[in-house]
């Protein structure tokens, strides 16, 4: 996470292993600047960088924040490879994409930046900007396609709804914690789960039928196992909810810890069921489930590492297995975000420093991954990747360079191949297809 949060986060990672990325959350309270971090010992945490002068947040009760109608900047139009090469069949036509970044940061986006994508081709056409979103540098969307979701990752943490039909700001609310840079929507559509880093604490907010979000019911905070000297107390970097919908997993960088927690889905609250801790030192950052939901793949930032885990459904107790490499040959490199292919044959995971994508091939129903080699973003620090809907396009967020690159799944053996030109946009860290 890093948008305003910078040199905290670098506190909180330690010696060589702080980031421009991770300097997210302390650099509100420090100083910390995007460009201002060397690229050997930069991380990425939750979000971007951000000007510690920036930090402000809108009044609770200010008038709803419209949307810009000015295209982002971006780069020329992405060259269309010829369709019939496609080996996956997609969807067709025009996708919508919403892309993430540090408004407070230097050179950053004016807000959530709005894109299409063409399913075959992966040419991505900016439409526009959604402004008035403080540090939108991570997004969800709901289940029903009709409200984004995105965090304001600064101290105090919020997150913030927004009406996509005529993108309408429906209201922010405080999530309790701060560096709020990771969020998601329950299955069920009724409640919104996030995360934050500079606190260590998940928060949970109720989801109307507006799409609009309530005051929040309910806030945990990591304050066992104690963190590593160095870690300057938790950091929850993820939360995600496990395949069997009843259990709610966050994955804290600080206490080296994924806590698996049941939601009541009347009341909105969290009930702590277990806890599986990685080796010290690791940096856990992110999770990505098998679609067989029995296993795991956990991203370790800190110690550039991804680990294949079990997952019991009936108890939501994660087992974490051994360290497995990350592919990458740079000097230092901190591994992000794991992604698995929707029919569960491939794994992917982003590598800020080494600037690939690590691919996997996934063996005995999740049990295993076994590296096939790794791509490169020809980007600079992919701080995130997501796959389109039907695993057919694979963007990766990348942030010091400002662009998003987009690939063709091959479905047959794995293989990533690039669908022209990646797309300028200001600090992206993150990439929505939808």
């Amino acid at each position: 996470m890093d948008s305003g949060t910078g040199a905290a986060r670098r506190a909180a990672y330690g010696g060589p292993q702080e980031a421009a990325d991770r300097e997210r959350w302390t650099r509100r309270r420090f100083v910390g600047a995007l460009g201002g971090v060397a690229a050997g010992s930069a991380l990425a945490g939750c979000g971007g960088d951000g000007d510690p002068s920036g930090v402000r947040e809108a009044p609770r009760g200010a008038p709803p924040r419209q949307s810009s109608s000015a295209a982002p900047t971006s780069a020329a139009p992405m060259a269309s490879p010829d369709p019939s090469s496609d080996p996956s069949p997609g969807l067709s036509g025009a996708r919508p994409l919403y892309l993430g970044t540090y408004t407070s940061a230097q050179g950053g986006g004016k807000g959530i930046g709005v894109a299409s994508y063409d399913s075959a081709s992966g040419r991505i056409t900016g439409k526009g900007t959604i402004t008035g979103v403080p540090d939108p540098s991570y997004l969800a969307v709901h289940p029903d396609g009709a409200t984004l979701y995105a965090v304001d990752e600064r101290d105090p943490g919020a997150v913030t709804a927004v009406r996509l039909s005529d993108e309408q700001v429906l209201g922010s609310r405080a999530t309790g914690g701060a560096g709020t840079c990771h969020l998601t929507v329950h299955p069920g559509g009724r409640w919104l789960l996030s995360a934050d880093f500079g606190s260590g604490t998940v928060a949970v907010h109720p989801i109307d039928a507006s799409g609009a979000l309530g005051e929040r019911t309910d806030m945990v905070r990591h304050s066992r196992p104690a963190p590593l000297p160095g870690r300057q107390g938790p950091h929850a970097h993820q939360v995600v909810t496990a395949p069997d919908g009843g259990h709610v997993l966050a994955v804290d960088f600080g206490t080296d810890t994924v806590y698996s927690y049941r939601l009541d889905d009347r009341t909105g609250t969290l009930t702590e069921v277990s806890r599986a801790q990685t080796r010290p030192g690791a940096g856990p950052r992110h999770l990505a489930f098998h679609p067989g939901g029995r296993h795991a793949y956990l991203a370790n930032e800190a110690d550039d590492t991804i680990v294949v885990c079990a997952y019991e459904p009936s108890s939501g107790r994660l087992t974490i297995g051994r360290p497995q490499s990350t592919g990458s040959t740079a000097e230092t490199n901190y591994p992000a975000q794991p992604v698995v292919t929707p029919d569960g044959a491939y794994a992917f995971l982003a590598n800020r420093g080494d600037d690939t994508v690590a691919r996997y091939t996934v063996e005995a129903d999740g049990a295993r991954l076994r590296l096939l080699g790794t791509t490169p973003v020809e980007g600079d620090f992919p701080r995130q990747i997501a796959l389109s809907p039907d695993g057919g396009l694979l963007f990766a967020a990348n942030q010091r360079s400002g662009t998003v690159s987009v690939f063709r799944v091959d479905v047959t053996n794995g293989g990533l191949r690039l669908a022209g030109e990646p797309f300028a946009s200001p600090v992206a860290v993150c990439a929505l297809p939808v």
